[in-house]
């Protein structure tokens, strides 16, 4: 393997076994979720917007590294980003997972370009970034428990 490929197997293991901001954001304010029912995965976005940015975002869910591992990558992605500009990321993301090309610059979300290889993840990688899309299109309001 090349140094390159192992450093990106790094940040996916790195994001699988130790998730950034895992669990109900208390704070949220909306809240979408979605299932990837070929193989099992589930993701649940927690957001809590900051005036016209995400101030905060969150997840819980289970599943795959890949699917675990993007939606904790996901979280320190989309944090000061309005939703156009979260758009965006999701666009240049999903572009690396099916295309397997690189980003315009250095970025974690690089260490996803393998996944273009296994088709059959790109759904599992491609999940929890669909329901934080989903949510930012919701109005604010009160999450219940």
């Amino acid at each position: 393997m090349s140094d390159l490929t192992d450093l990106y197997q790094a940040v996916i293991l790195a994001h699988n076994k130790r998730p950034r901001n895992r669990g109900k954001l208390p704070t949220a304010t909306r809240v979408a979720s979605g299932d990837n029912p070929t193989c099992g995965d589930n993701c649940t976005v927690y957001l809590c917007m900051d005036g016209e940015k995400i101030g905060a975002v969150s997840f819980e869910g289970s599943g795959c590294a890949i699917s675990q591992a993007s939606a904790s990558l996901m979280t320190t992605q989309l944090v000061g980003k309005s939703p156009a500009e979260a758009e965006s990321t999701f666009a240049e993301f999903k572009d690396i997972v099916t295309t397997g090309g690189e980003p315009e610059a250095f970025s974690e979300i690089a260490a996803f370009a393998g996944v273009h290889a296994f088709p059959a993840r790109i759904k599992c990688a491609t999940l929890a970034w669909h329901a934080a899309l989903d949510a930012l299109k919701q109005p604010d309001r009160p999450i219940d428990d």
